[in-house]
This record gives C-alpha cells, structure tokens and sequence, in this order.
C-alpha cells in the first residue's frame, strides 16, 4: 500500500503494525537531498504523524548534523534530560544512557517540560543485532482507547513527575540543568514552574505538574501526552524498583509519577497505559543509514531492548509552548 498527495509528490509505504516508510535510492549528498525534500518530508509527517527514510546511507556523525540541519530551522538544547546522552555538537545527541535490556516504554519527549519539542529527529547508524527498534504508537488513538474515566482524570488533574537526583541513577543536576551551579538550577526551577527542595545532603528533590491531555498545535486534536507510564515505578523490571526502594526509600525514587493531586497510581494503571501502547504499536527494525521523523506531540516513541552494538544519533526540534499545557502548582523551596 502506497500514498502520495500533491503537497508531498513522495511514494510511502503504509505497511500494517509499522511506521510509513520511504525507500530512496542513495544520493550522493544526502544532506543536499534532505534540504531539497524538506517540505515533501515534513508534509508526509504531519499526514502520518511519523516517518522512516530508508536509502540515505547516513555513515557519521557529520552527515547525520548536516542532514538534521536542512530538515529544521534548528535543533533545540535539551534540558531536564532524564538520562544521560553524549554531545556531538550543538543539538545532537546519542541516544539516552538506559540499560540495553531493559526498554524504554513509549513516551513523548520532554512532556514534563514548559517547552517541548515539537519534532523528534533520529539517525541509525550502526544496527542492534536484534531488538532495538524505535516504534511509535499514534496518540490520538491512545486517548480514545483507554478508559474515559482514567484520561478524565487525567485530563482534570494533569500529572506529576517526582525526581531525586542522584550520582548513581539518572541525569546528574548538570546533565539535566546545563550547570550544577544551585543559584542557577534554583532560578531555572523558579522560571519554570518546578518546585524544589535541597536535601541536607546536598542531592535536589523536585517536583512539576503538566498537563497529560494536549491539544495538537497544527491540527487541533486532543492528544495523549505524557510521559506517566515510562516514569513510573511500576514500569521498571521489579529487581530494579526494589533495589531502588531499598537504596533511596519510597519517597526518593529518582523518578516517579503520580495523578495531578499527588496521589499514587497504582500498578494496574500502570499495566493497562502499557498494554494499551502495545496494542497501538508499529514498530520496524532499524537498519544503518536510516532517518525517522517523529511528530513528538501526535506521536509516542520507545526504545526497545536490544542486544549487539546501536548507534542512533538524536535530534529535537520545533519547540512548542502548548497553551493549555501550563501548570498551576504551588512553588516552593521547601
């Protein structure tokens, strides 16, 4: 199955239980040829919601930076990462430092954030010799096929996300913040609706409401948007909570999510977002020299777990400020 339309003149494959795919015949500059494609690329992304190249033959880094830069007007700093990722320059990034295999469950970029991206890009340069792949889940459709009474609630209460930052587990405050200066990570807090508490051993503790409904800034459409099943403690492999329960105590997680009044969700919540992520899953195996393009606010995207050698290089662009994604929490440094 195929699709074109005037306003992308590309054939993409509409294969079932994956992303829409583009087979390109290899250009001898694939950044040239990205910049030349740039609108028919981004028309078939906000048609899809998401995107796979496959052809381009990306090799390095430089490529991929250059390819990335005539696909955006430019790429964002990321800020209050959740996990470390090596630099190659300004905006692009390795993937985030997670165990190989353990996954990374469908989520949307930075949703915790004021400011969020509005594009995710990502680079295959080097394939897992199994598992891995980046899949998506579209969110519109997650939104309808939950419970209403959950996203209501959801949806009326917004949700939280708890961090305790640590040496061990997670971005470090400089990873996270740009800077392990306190002055500045509290003014960034202060700026940024995040309520914040030092702790007498010197670690920070945090806490920000969002919104876990948005609506979509190009087409309108409520969107599930949120990053609550991913961060929560019940999503980790059950060793691993109950070593980081023992090492920091309930309550110092070095990230966990809760309803938007505080109050804990339980582990069937947790499971059913989950289970319902995979039942809207596409997913396709990386192969080297792919590119994907990511509608970060229509469009949920994991990392799953892998074995061999993966090298994907990140992008994020298009920062959107949504409008009823504003937060109302108490700030303070208690």
């Amino acid at each position: 199955m195929s699709s074109s339309s005037p306003a992308s003149l590309l054939e993409v494959e509409l294969p079932p239980d994956r992303p829409p795919i583009l087979h390109v015949d290899p250009p001898g500059d694939p950044a040239g040829w990205a910049a030349g494609h740039r609108d028919a690329l981004r028309g078939q992304v906000t048609e899809h919601g998401a995107l796979l190249v496959r052809g381009l033959g990306l090799r390095d880094t430089g490529q991929v930076g250059a390819v990335f830069a005539g696909l955006t007007d430019g790429l964002m700093t990321e800020r209050e990462a959740f996990a470390p990722r090596q630099s190659h320059g300004p905006g692009l990034y390795s993937s985030a430092a997670w165990p190989d295999n353990q996954p990374m469950c469908m989520h949307h970029e930075l949703s915790y954030r004021l400011e969020v991206p509005g594009l995710m890009l990502f680079a295959c340069l080097s394939a897992p010799d199994q598992g891995g792949a980046t899949a998506v889940a579209d969110a519109e459709r997650m939104l309808q096929a939950l419970p209403a009474t959950l996203t209501e609630r959801f949806e009326r209460e917004g949700w939280l996300l708890t961090r305790s930052y640590n040496d061990e587990i997670g971005a470090s405050l400089e990873e996270s913040f740009g800077t392990d200066d306190h002055a500045a990570v509290e003014h960034y807090c202060l700026t940024h609706a995040i309520e914040f508490a030092w702790q007498p051993d010197g670690s920070l503790r945090t806490r920000q409401r969002r919104s876990a409904v948005v609506r979509h800034p190009g087409t309108g459409r409520r969107c599930w948007f949120n990053q609550i099943a991913f961060l929560n403690e019940w999503t980790l492999a059950p060793e691993v909570r109950e070593y980081l329960v023992d090492v920091y105590g309930a309550d110092g997680l070095p990230f966990n999510t809760r309803f938007g009044d505080g109050s804990p969700i339980g582990e069937d919540v947790i499971q059913l977002i989950n289970s319902t992520y995979e039942e809207h899953t596409r997913r396709e195996p990386w192969q080297p020299g792919d590119l994907m393009l990511v509608d970060n606010i229509r469009t949920a995207h994991s990392r799953e777990a892998f074995s061999g050698e993966r090298r994907v290089l990140v992008g994020m662009a298009e920062p959107q400020r949504l409008p009823d994604s504003d937060p109302t929490p108490e700030v303070s440094q208690r």
